[in-house]
């Protein structure tokens, strides 16, 4: 299969290039803003390939992003967004810089990135998008991550509706709305908070999901969490 992981340099997303790269069948391309990282991960497996791409950006995504995937992919299976920004401050305290990082790189960026992707994409592929317990409708809510849990709801929503829009095609869109899991980015917003999941562990079910989940459901939002902040 063909499978690009949309924020696939660091954290959960890091993990998920390198479980799928275990099968030699799989091609990947990686995308992200950091080069080291993005390197060294491509230095790992030779059917692992990087784009380096700022989402948030969205000149940089309408330019460029486009000519670098299709150097690598004609076509594509199988698209996991999973790229994402995290800025923890009360919600009077959040300045416009901040709302709108959040909000290019949780929402519009992959909502750019499926469109730029999906022409790409034939009958039966798959598209999950990464979104949050915070976005989750009905989930507890903390302090401090009110953009950001907006952010990831507008990514379920959107998920729920490309589904139905796009659903004579055939091609499926599920969300997986993920709660606490030991990474950099929940260690940054959460000093001291010790998850209980690990990024390895939750890896392999987005893995998995993402290539057999599309055979059994469509425009789910499914919570994956055993906490919830």
């Amino acid at each position: 299969m063909n499978i690009i992981v949309n924020g696939g340099s660091r954290g959960i997303g890091r993990e998920v290039v390198l479980f799928l790269s275990q099968d030699t069948n799989n091609q990947i391309i990686a995308t992200g803003r950091n080069k080291p990282d993005l390197e060294s991960l491509s230095a790992s497996s030779p059917n692992i390939h990087t784009v380096i791409s700022d989402i948030s950006n969205p000149d940089d995504l309408e330019r460029s992003f486009r000519e670098k995937i299709v150097r690598h992919f004609n076509r594509v299976d199988v698209l996991i967004n999973m790229a994402g920004a995290l800025v923890s401050k009360e919600f009077m305290e959040t300045d416009a810089e901040d709302a709108r990082l959040m909000m290019e790189t949780n929402f519009f960026g992959p909502a750019g990135v499926i469109r730029i992707v999906k022409p790409l994409m034939p009958d039966g592929s798959h598209i999950v998008n990464i979104s949050s317990m915070g976005g989750f409708q009905g989930s507890l809510k903390f302090p401090g991550l009110a953009l950001y849990s907006a952010s990831k709801a507008a990514l379920a929503c959107l998920t729920e509706c490309l589904s139905e829009e796009f659903k004579d095609t055939r091609i499926v869109f599920n969300c997986l709305a993920l709660g606490a899991v030991q990474t950099e980015m929940l260690e940054e917003a959460f000093p001291g908070y010790k998850a209980q999941q690990r990024p390895e562990e939750m890896a392999e079910f987005i893995g998995h999901f993402a290539l057999t989940a599309h055979q059994h459901m469509r425009g789910r939002i499914i919570p994956v969490s055993l906490t919830t902040p």
